[in-house]
């Protein structure tokens, strides 16, 4: 069975998606569509722009569900001849067939859109609305992540957890000034890498406790804010909205979603994860292990970079075939 996974934040590069507008008409269409749709032209900002100027929420998200969207659809429906479909035989990824799909954070809407249950106009546009409401739930308190390698996600969920209770700060005393914050298990990516978000210096105090407790290492990442943590609840709230009021339909295949790792194909049941993933961790080993135990043996990334192919590799038996498309 074949499972087709979608990269989130991050996985932005400058030139993105650029051969594929260049090279096939209903990916160029699609790119100017997007254009319409956003109101600017974020196509300019794929192909030529800076590191920082996709480093930008409000860019970064967009981008990277276009990209994604734009790649399934062009092998659901560009011509087997053409230059585009002759590069994916070659990566031995022949059409998009998938039995299962499922994206990380952003990339569940890629998903979600790629598998039908989103329109692209309709999927775009709530991306948009979530990236500029993250920025805004960033912009309210500053807060950061980083990654945890090498610990069991037990002790990395006990550490955040007496952190955000005790106010356990960096030298491993307590706050007299009443805590350090908020800090959550906030990525589950792979078996001894867990991403923790929060407020700044409650994420420095768990750190400094789980390098303490032997991480191999810990990793602040360049990011704008404390995403998948109870920081993201303004977010949650302005988004409501507009998921409630979206036309989500079933699906061609199950969603494995972020907030359970389970798949979903009812409607009702995919707006209601899609709201409260923005407070919640995104369960990616859950997810690749499910989709394992549901008969996936063949895994295709489709978006920028192969960081998902990377993860899957190491949660998904030996045998398993993995691929990607950009």
């Amino acid at each position: 069975m074949k499972a087709f996974v979608f990269p989130g934040q991050g996985a932005q590069f400058t030139g993105m998606g650029k051969e594929l507008y260049e090279s096939e008409a209903l990916a160029h269409d699609l790119f100017e569509r997007a254009n319409e749709i956003l109101g600017w032209r974020i196509s300019d900002v794929m192909f030529t722009g800076s590191a920082e100027d996709l480093k930008q929420t409000k860019v970064t998200q967009p981008a990277i569900f276009i990209h994604s969207v734009v790649l399934a659809k062009c092998l659901a429906e560009c011509a087997p001849e053409s230059d585009f479909r002759k590069r994916a035989a070659e990566a031995g990824i022949l059409g998009f067939d998938p039995d299962m799909v499922a994206g990380h954070s952003l990339g569940e809407f890629s998903a979600l859109t790629a598998a039908g249950a989103l329109s692209f106009d309709e999927g775009l546009t709530l991306v948009s609305k979530r990236a500029f409401a993250m920025q805004k739930a960033c912009e309210i308190k500053p807060s950061t992540m980083a990654a945890v390698l090498g610990l069991e996600d037990k002790v990395i969920e006990d550490v955040c957890a007496e952190v955000t209770a005790k106010g356990v700060c960096k030298d491993g005393g307590e706050s007299a000034a009443g805590g350090c914050g908020v800090v959550v298990a906030a990525n589950y990516n792979s078996h001894g890498q867990v991403v923790i978000s929060g407020d700044i210096d409650a994420v420095a105090a768990a750190g400094a406790i789980l390098k303490d407790k032997g991480a191999r290492r810990v990793l602040p990442l360049q990011v704008g804010g404390a995403f998948h943590s109870p920081l993201m609840d303004p977010a949650r709230v302005e988004l409501a909205e507009a998921i409630e009021k979206a036309v989500i339909v079933k699906p061609i295949c199950p969603v494995y979603q972020n907030v359970d790792a389970m798949p979903h194909t009812d409607p009702e049941e995919i707006k209601k994860n899609l709201l409260i993933q923005l407070t919640n961790p995104v369960r990616w080993s859950h997810i690749v292990e499910k989709m394992v135990e549901d008969g996936a043996n063949e895994f295709v990334e489709l978006g920028p970079g192969s960081v998902l192919q990377g993860l899957v590799k190491k949660l998904a038996p030996a045998e398993t075939l993995i691929k990607g498309l950009q």
